[in-house]
C-alpha cells in the first residue's frame, strides 16, 4: 500500500487500563525504571492485537512487532497484575523517519515523549519511557497504541512494553514465549470445556443439547461445539462477516495431522449428507471426517443438536448427527460417518468453546448450554444437570486468565477470551437447575437419514 503521508509525524500511544481504575504519575524526570524494580518484557507478538478499525485485518510483522502506519489502526496489548500496584511502562521503539513525539495517553492525560531516528537491531533494548501507572486492583492492563498523524514516509515498529514495579510480591501474567508456537495459541485465548455427568450403569446411543449465544458475544472465530463425544465433535461457528456454519467432525483411528497419511483402512467413511452439506477431510489437530452446513444461525436463538453413536457390529461404529432451530421444531441431517477399527457407543459426552481466529482473541464470547439429555440403548432418556469444568493449557499455564463457566439457572455457560477478571477453577463441578418438562420428544424413525 503506498504510504499516506509526506511529512513527519508525532506518534500516539493511548493506553486504557479496562477493568482497572487508573491513576497516574511519572519517574522522576520521566527517566525510567526505579532502582531495586522487578521488571517485565511483554512481547507484542503474543499479547497484543488490532483493535481498530473493526475488521480491518490489520496483523503484526514478520518479526512480531506492531507497526503502525495508519491513523486509523490501533493495536492493543494485554496483561495482568494480581494485586494493586504502580508500574512504570515503557516501549521498545524503531523508527527510520525523523524525530518523533510520542504522546501517551493515559487515562485522557498525554505526556509526551521524544524519539529520534533509530536504525537498531530490534532485538536489542531500545527503551523508551511512557509513564508509571498506578492501578488500585488486580485484572487486566489493556494498552492501546496509536499513530496520530499519518504524514509520515516510514511506519512505526513497537517491539515490546516493558513494565518495572517496586510493588511487593507483584505477578504478572501474559504470554512470555513462543516455545510450543504460544504466541500464536496465547492470541487464539484459551478453550473451555464442560464435561457432562451421565450414569454409569447404561449403555448410551444418543447425546442431545442446546446452545443459545446471547447476542453480540459471537465474534468471527468462535465455535460453540455442542455435542462432544470421544471421536468427535459437533456444533456451530462463526467463520466470516458473511459466513456461519454447521460443523460435524470424527476423527480418524490414525494419529496424525496430515489427512494424506491416513490408510486407506483407516480412513472415515461418508454414509450420507443432508441437503447443502458438504464433506471432506480435515487436519492439523488430529485428521478425519468433516462435514459442514452453511447455515445463518442467530445470536439470541436457540439451536438443537442430536448425534447418535453405534457399533454396526462389523468393528466399526457410525456417527450421525442432526441440527435444528428449537422454535420451529425442525431436524436437518448434517452428515452420517462410518469409523473403522472402532466398536463403542456414545462416551466422554461434552460441549466446548474455542476461538480459531487469533486476531479476535482480545474479543470476548459466551454461550448457555441447556435442556443436555442422553439416550441409552433401553430407549431410557436421562437428563444431565451436572458438568465439570476444565480449560486447556493455554489457560492452564496461565498464559491467559480470562476464561470461565458455570450454572445459570437452568442452563450451564461458558465464557472466554476479553480480557476480564475472575478466571475460572478447573474441575470446578456445576449442576443446573432441571428441566425434565422439556424432555426430547423425537420419532426416531422420522429422522432424516440421507
Amino acid at each position: 500500500m503506498k504510504p499516506l503521508c509526506r511529512r513527519p509525524i508525532g506518534l500516539v500511544v493511548w493506553i486504557f487500563l479496562l477493568p482497572i481504575s487508573v491513576g497516574l504519575g511519572l519517574c522522576d524526570a520521566c527517566t525510567g525504571t526505579p532502582l531495586h524494580a522487578s521488571e517485565w518484557s511483554v512481547p507484542l507478538a503474543g499479547n497484543s492485537f488490532c483493535t481498530a478499525p473493526d475488521g480491518m485485518g490489520a496483523g503484526l510483522g514478520r518479526d512480531g512487532a506492531i507497526i503502525l502506519d495508519r491513523a486509523e489502526v490501533v493495536f492493543s496489548a494485554y496483561f495482568h497484575v494480581d494485586r494493586p500496584a504502580a508500574l512504570d511502562l515503557a516501549i521498545g521503539v524503531s523508527s527510520r523517519g525523523d524525530e518523533v513525539t510520542i504522546t501517551t495517553n493515559i487515562d485522557g492525560r498525554s505526556f509526551h515523549t521524544i524519539v529520534q531516528q533509530t536504525n537498531v537491531d530490534p532485538s536489542k533494548s531500545n527503551r523508551h519511557p511512557i509513564g508509571r501507572v498506578d492501578t488500585d486492583a488486580a485484572g487486566y492492563i489493556r494498552v492501546d497504541f496509536k499513530i496520530d498523524d499519518p504524514g509520515r514516509e516510514d511506519h512505526i515498529k513497537i517491539h515490546n512494553l516493558f513494565v518495572s514495579s517496586e510493588t511487593e510480591g507483584l505477578t504478572l501474567d501474559f504470554v512470555r514465549s513462543n516455545e510450543g508456537n504460544m504466541f500464536y495459541w496465547g492470541r487464539r485465548g484459551p478453550s473451555v470445556h464442560l464435561r457432562y455427568e451421565v450414569p454409569k450403569d447404561r449403555t448410551l446411543q444418543y447425546a442431545y443439547s442446546e446452545i443459545t449465544v446471547p447476542k453480540g458475544q459471537d465474534p468471527i472465530g468462535s465455535y460453540f461445539m455442542a455435542n462432544g463425544f470421544g471421536e468427535g465433535y459437533f456444533g456451530i461457528q462463526v467463520n466470516s462477516p458473511n459466513e456461519r456454519r454447521v460443523l460435524f467432525s470424527v476423527w480418524s483411528p490414525f494419529k496424525t495431522d496430515n489427512p494424506r497419511d491416513i490408510p486407506e483402512d483407516q480412513r472415515i467413511v461418508e454414509l450420507g449428507k443432508g441437503p447443502g452439506v458438504r464433506t471432506g477431510e480435515f487436519g492439523n489437530e488430529g485428521s478425519g471426517g468433516q462435514s459442514f452446513l452453511v447455515y445463518p444461525w442467530v445470536a439470541g436463538k436457540t439451536y438443537r443438536f442430536l448425534t447418535e453413536v453405534r457399533p454396526d457390529g462389523g468393528g466399526n461404529t457410525i456417527y450421525t448427527s442432526w441440527f435444528g432451530d428449537k422454535a420451529a421444531d425442525e431436524w436437518r441431517l448434517i452428515a452420517s460417518f462410518r469409523r473403522p477399527k472402532t466398536d463403542t457407543h456414545l462416551r466422554g459426552f461434552h460441549s466446548f468453546l474455542e476461538n480459531f481466529a487469533p486476531s479476535t482473541g482480545y474479543l470476548g464470547r459466551t454461550a448457555r448450554y441447556g435442556n443436555v439429555w442422553v439416550r441409552d440403548t433401553d430407549n431410557r432418556w436421562t437428563e444431565c444437570t451436572k458438568a465439570t469444568f476444565s480449560v486447556d493449557a493455554t489457560g492452564r499455564g496461565r498464559h491467559r486468565l480470562d476464561f470461565g463457566g458455570g450454572s445459570d439457572g437452568d442452563a450451564f455457560y461458558l465464557r472466554n477470551c476479553g480480557f476480564f477478571e475472575g478466571s475460572g477453577r478447573p474441575g470446578e463441578a456445576f449442576v443446573r437447575q432441571s428441566t425434565d418438562e422439556q424432555q426430547p420428544k423425537i420419532d426416531f424413525d422420522q429422522l432424516p437419514r440421507q
